[in-house]
């Protein structure tokens, strides 16, 4: 039986969050028993830090997590990448459908446009397709451009023939990445990387992806702003509720209504600011009351925080953000600043420092500043 419409405070629907992103006690231990939940780790490569995946997975895990543990799961195919994400190998049936109808019963304008340049590229496409059926896994530039139409934009996709095209057969299930040498991502048959489970229909598979997607999150809106490489919404999953104080209906994980009334184990950490906890800054702002912007884009002089801030979060509060920096080479891991939205008591900025001390030691490295 459907639940009615519940209502929640502001530190319920926060805690529902923190809890669904496994940012609570006890920790969780393992790499894949996290990506699973999850359901998705962003595989950015920006290492101010650490890549965000690594310091996704230690914000949960802790000290003890060892990044060699994520290698193993992509190099066994446990996980692989789909449109930026590192995702259970297992949760591609639920995408395989959508690809192979690519690009569905009502495309707009612009995927017309792709449809029509792909077209007019299979000359190109079936080579790409021969090469990688001898020879590969292949980096890019190994691949050949025989494109009669050149890529188009005024962006700096401009001309980048190959890369655009590796992009669209990935839409049709026909290519995926099978791997990566340091940046560079290599090229495969999708059929010899992808489990070979039955695919789940359209309409199926959009729905169980919600459900997912709401069990990581525990609290969503059904429709959000298009996000690029995942959305940031669920669709009709779980029950309706409201957040006294935040205009319009959310979604709640079942799961997590049946835990309100349990008692809340917080914790600090120090986020990733591609985190899932952050990632959809609306939905931060509305819930978490806090300010925060991925700054690296900006002129130096421009940023309030620094240029890869990782926000803190302690107990279901975000609190602050810590600028800092890993320099290997010089075996430090520099803090410039620790930016407090609120002055820290004392319990907050030892929880804090502890996160850092902890941080550099997972490290490899000397706490400095």
């Amino acid at each position: 039986m459907a639940r009615s419409e519940v209502l929640l405070t502001r530190g319920q629907a926060r805690r529902v969050a923190v809890r669904a992103q496994l940012l609570d006690v006890p920790r969780p231990t393992h790499v894949l028993e996290v990506v699973r939940h999850l359901g998705l780790l962003q595989h950015d490569q920006t290492r101010a830090v650490a890549p965000s995946a690594d310091l996704v997975l230690w914000s949960r895990i802790g000290a003890s997590y060892d990044v060699a543990d994520l290698q193993d799961a992509l190099d066994g195919q446990a996980l692989v990448e789909l449109d930026g994400m590192l995702r259970p190998a297992e949760d591609l049936a639920l995408h395989r459908a959508e690809m192979a109808s690519w690009p569905g019963p009502d495309p707009q304008a612009w995927e017309v446009d792709r449809v029509q340049w792909l077209a007019d590229n299979d000359g190109c496409r079936r080579d790409v397709l021969e090469l990688l059926r001898t020879d590969g896994p292949l980096p890019a530039r190994e691949l050949p451009d025989t494109c009669v139409r050149p890529w188009r934009s005024s962006g700096w996709n401009n001309g980048k023939n190959v890369e655009r095209l590796l992009v669209l057969l990935v839409r049709r299930g026909e290519v995926a990445v099978a791997g990566r040498e340091g940046r560079e991502r290599l090229w495969d048959l999708a059929a010899r990387v992808y489990p070979d489970d039955p695919p789940v229909p359209v309409d199926e598979a959009r729905r169980l992806r919600g459900e997912r997607r709401l069990a990581a999150l525990g609290i969503a809106r059904a429709r959000a702003a298009t996000a690029p490489g995942e959305p940031n919404d669920v669709g009709p999953a779980g029950t309706p509720a409201r957040v006294e104080g935040v205009r319009g209906t959310w979604q709640v994980d079942a799961a997590q209504l049946d835990r309100l009334d349990d008692p809340f184990a917080g914790r600090a950490a120090l986020l990733s600011p591609l985190d899932r906890l952050v990632f959809d800054r609306k939905r931060m702002a509305e819930l978490f009351e806090f300010d925060y912007q991925l700054e690296m884009y900006k002129p130096a002089a421009q940023r309030r925080w620094g240029y890869w801030a990782l926000p803190v979060l302690v107990g279901d509060r975000l609190v602050g953000k810590v600028d800092a920096t890993a320099d290997p080479g010089a075996g430090e891991l520099v803090v410039h600043a620790v930016h407090e939205d609120e002055p820290y008591d004392g319990a907050t900025a030892a929880a804090v420092d502890a996160e850092l001390a902890s941080l550099a030691g997972w490290l490899g490295l000397r706490l400095e500043g």
